[in-house]
C-alpha cells in the first residue's frame, strides 16, 4: 500500500479481524545523511556530565530513581527478557554459541566452556558506548583509537559493572497496531511512541529504560528466519529526539532497535549512532519481549523494576546478559 495516497489524520483498517493504524503521512518523513549529521550534534550529551565522563546517560540513574524504581516491585515476579540461546545455525544466527563439555565424570563433576560473537542479531546482549564510530569519535570524544587489538581503553562494557536497576518501561508497538507481530520493514515514528504513552497512560521520564516490542521472535516463529538486514520493523531515526526529549537512560528492543534497512543513502544504522555515540544511551539488543508484553497486558501495566548485569569483560564492546523485569 502506498501510504502517501492517504492525506488523512489517520486511517485504519480492519484486517482479518485486527486493528492495523497507519500514520498520518507527515509523521513519514525522509531523511538525508545530512539529516542525521546535524541530529549528531543538536541531540549529543558530550560534555553533559564532564569531559572525562564513560557513563552516558547511566548518569540519570541516581540514588533517587533506583529506590523509585525498587518502589515498583509490588508482586516479586520476575520476568526475563533474554533470548534462550542454543546452537542453531541460521541466516539470522551466523555465529551461534560455542558449548563444548570439559568434563562430566561418574563421581561429582561437570564442566563446560562458552565461546559467543554475540553482536548481531540473535543472541540478547548489551551494547558498550564504544561500540559505533563516528567521524573518528565515539561518544564524549573520545578517539577510537582508544580501542585497538587488546580491547576498548575507553567507554567498555566495565563501566557498567555496578549493574543497571531502574524504571523500566515497554512501549509494545505489535499490541499498538493490533498484530502479533509488525512484518517487514515496519518504521515506528515518534506519533506511534506518543500514541502509545496515551494508551497505556504513562508518560517516559528521564532515567527510564525504554523496551520497544515488535513481535520480532513472534514473527520468526511464524515464518521462520530472515535476513535482519533486508526487512526488521524498528525505530525510524526521528525518534531519536524523542528519546532525547525524555532523557531516555537506555534503550532496549527485541531486534536492533533501528527499523532495517534504514531508509537512509549512506546510514546503516541511525538509532544506534546517535544513541551511542551522540546522546551516550546503552543499547540492549535482540531482548525476548514476547513473555514481557503479555505480562504486562494482564496487568494493564507497563512499568517495571529492570534490572541486568553486564559481565565487566576488560576492554569490552558489550556484552551478553539477561535482563530481568520484576513487577
Amino acid at each position: 500500500m502506498n501510504r502517501k495516497r492517504y492525506p488523512f489524520t489517520a486511517l485504519v483498517l480492519v484486517l482479518t479481524g485486527a486493528l492495523t493504524f497507519y500514520l498520518p503521512t507527515h509523521a513519514q518523513q525522509k531523511l538525508t545523511k545530512a539529516d542525521i549529521d546535524q541530529m549528531m550534534t543538536q541531540l549529543s550529551n558530550w560534555g553533559r556530565w564532564g569531559k572525562d565522563d564513560q557513563l552516558g546517560a547511566l548518569n540519570l540513574l541516581t540514588p533517587a530513581k533506583r529506590k523509585a524504581a525498587a518502589a515498583l516491585v509490588k508482586e516479586g515476579v520476575a520476568v526475563s527478557l533474554a533470548r534462550e540461546s542454543n546452537a542453531e545455525r541460521a541466516v539470522d544466527n551466523p555465529n551461534p554459541y560455542q558449548h563444548t563439555m570439559l568434563l562430566a565424570d561418574e563421581l561429582q563433576w561437570s564442566a563446560d566452556s562458552f565461546g559467543v560473537n554475540f553482536h548481531g542479531y540473535q543472541h540478547t546482549h548489551m551494547d558498550a558506548l564504544c561500540h559505533i564510530f563516528y567521524q573518528g569519535k565515539m561518544y564524549n570524544g573520545f578517539s577510537r583509537q582508544e580501542v585497538t587489538a587488546k580491547g576498548a581503553g575507553k567507554l567498555a562494557i566495565t563501566n557498567l559493572k555496578q549493574g543497571i536497576f531502574t524504571r523500566g518501561v515497554l512501549m509494545d508497538m505489535a499490541a499498538l497496531k493490533g498484530v502479533p507481530y509488525l512484518d517487514g520493514a515496519v518504521a515506528i515514528y515518534p506519533a506511534d511512541l506518543d500514541a502509545w504513552e496515551k494508551r497505556a497512560g504513562l508518560k517516559v521520564g528521564a532515567g527510564d529504560a525504554v523496551f520497544i516490542h515488535t513481535g520480532r521472535w513472534a514473527r520468526r516463529a511464524a515464518k521462520g528466519a530472515w535476513d535482519a538486514e533486508q526487512g526488521t520493523a524498528g525505530l525510524h531515526a526521528s525518534c531519536a529526539k524523542w528519546l532525547k526529549d525524555r532523557d531516555v537512560a537506555l534503550l532496549g528492543s527485541d531486534a536492533a532497535s533501528d527499523v532495517l534497512p534504514s531508509g537512509i543513502a549512506g546510514i546503516s544504522h541511525p538509532v544506534h549512532l546517535l544513541t551511542l555515540n551522540a546522546m551516550g544511551v546503552h543499547i540492549f539488543d535482540n531482548c525476548d519481549l514476547g513473555p514481557l508484553s503479555a505480562a504486562t497486558a494482564q496487568r494493564k501495566r507497563w512499568t517495571f523494576l529492570l534490572s541486568a548485569a553486564p559481565l565487566p569483560i576488560t576492554g569490552g564492546t558489550g556484552s551478553p546478559l539477561n535482563p530481568i523485569a520484576t513487577f
